[in-house]
């Protein structure tokens, strides 16, 4: 069976180089037993080729599952996988079979792995090497004779490096990487995928044909599709079912076009920006070592301006910085601590009449009775006041908060629940 014969068989179209040495890679591993790491962004199809494998293979006449990996909560997704005992848990009434005691002698196409809990992946992985598991709540050791064909629309590798991903799982998975092309990189394809989803909606809804013209293909030809082949399905639709007019420009067609922004919404290859991957907790310990940075600054600026008081011409600059320094760390009435003392001094910026006109120095008046407020430096405090404040910038999106915060979304849902912020 050649490459166009399979494109015929599963209803591929598209004459895209990179689309058919895709379909090469998935025609020739088919045969073997091994595992295959299928990667893209959302919507370019990556299902369509896990039964590319599987119907080509030996196992076609066994059974077939697809699993999307992050839609299974973390606290189940062991049991959805591997069973479970009778008791083994609260609900477990009677005792379950997982997909891999299901589907065995057949498939398993595990979508979106990378959202596997990284205990999860410890079982995973030794399912890939020894086709042993374990169900929950047992210790009986069962064989699975399953093929796993996994998928991604995340760049693994660099989950790898930043400690979300097991680096034995990714190289077990990754035996031969399959990558299928996003639909910007396929353009000689788009006009021709939009003409036939078309087609196929005004024939099942019954309306009449849809033309473009050549400024409508130019606009469909170079708009970025960030959700890939799915989207275009979508516009498509939505032309054949709304448009009163036929014969489509380039004008009525950017009315179903969302803007392109400079980033995606979508989970597909996030980067992001700082070097390092914080944790909530880290991102906690970091804003309060910054808050006790900037007061050990702020002691030894006032020491020196004291020991200097000769030096008027420095008091100017000093003083304005004393006082950006301190509506940074706190908004309120600023206060100096001594620890010699153990007392509480009010800090104060003025400029005496015996000092030449423009400049300001310090003073601190240990004498004025200063009620010390403590700041709560409460973990559980801080971690909701900065989800609140990442929910209340993204106006309540969760997924975009959760890409601010550095977690994933699962995780932020469970913190909201836990700290009870619905």
């Amino acid at each position: 069976m050649d490459v166009q014969d399979i494109k015929n068989r599963f209803g591929i179209i598209g004459n895209s180089p990179l689309l058919n040495r895709a379909i090469d890679v998935a025609k020739q591993v088919a045969p073997t037993d091994i595992s295959v790491l299928i990667q893209g962004e959302s919507g370019v199809g990556k299902e369509v080729f896990s039964h590319i494998i599987h119907q080509l293979s030996s196992r076609k006449h066994g059974p077939f599952i697809a699993v999307n990996c992050g839609a299974i909560p973390e606290g189940t997704i062991d049991s959805e996988l591997f069973g479970h005992e009778k008791g083994s848990f609260t609900g477990a009434h009677e005792a379950r079979k997982g997909y891999f005691e299901v589907v065995d002698g057949g498939t398993i196409f595990l979508d979106e792995v990378g959202e596997l809990p990284l205990n999860t992946q410890a079982r995973l992985l030794r399912v890939l090497e020894s086709g042993e598991y374990i169900r929950v709540g047992s210790s009986k050791v069962q064989k699975a004779n399953v093929r796993v064909v996994a998928a991604t629309n995340v760049d693994v590798y660099e989950a790898v490096k930043k400690g979300k991903f097991r680096e034995d799982l990714y190289y077990r998975l990754n035996t031969v990487p399959l990558r299928i092309p996003s639909l910007r990189e396929r353009k000689e394809d788009i006009f021709l995928l939009f003409r036939k989803f078309v087609v196929d909606f005004t024939d099942k809804y019954r309306s009449p044909g849809v033309q473009l013209t050549p400024d409508a293909q130019e606009l469909l030809t170079n708009y970025n599709w960030p959700g890939n082949v799915r989207q275009l399905k979508n516009i498509a639709e939505q032309i054949a079912v709304l448009e009163k007019e036929r014969i489509v420009d380039a004008r009525i067609l950017s009315n179903y076009l969302p803007a392109e922004k400079n980033s995606s919404s979508l989970p597909v290859f996030v980067k992001e920006q700082s070097k390092e991957d914080f944790s909530e907790r880290d991102i906690l310990y970091k804003v309060l070592f910054d808050m006790k940075k900037d007061m050990v600054d702020l002691k030894k600026l006032v020491v020196e301006l004291l020991q200097n008081g000769a030096n008027p011409a420095s008091y100017d600059q000093n003083a304005q910085y004393i006082n950006q320094l301190y509506q940074e760390i706190k908004p309120s009435t600023p206060q100096l601590y001594n620890e010699d003392s153990g007392q509480t001094a009010a800090l104060t910026i003025h400029n005496p009449n015996n000092i030449p006109s423009g400049n300001s120095y310090v003073s601190i008046d240990d004498t004025q009775d200063v009620e010390e407020v403590e700041e709560s430096l409460s973990l559980v405090d801080k971690e909701s006041d900065m989800i609140k404040k990442a929910l209340k910038k993204h106006k309540g999106k969760r997924k975009s908060a959760a890409q601010e915060l550095g977690i994933s979304e699962r995780t932020l849902y469970r913190k909201i629940k836990d700290l009870n912020l619905d």
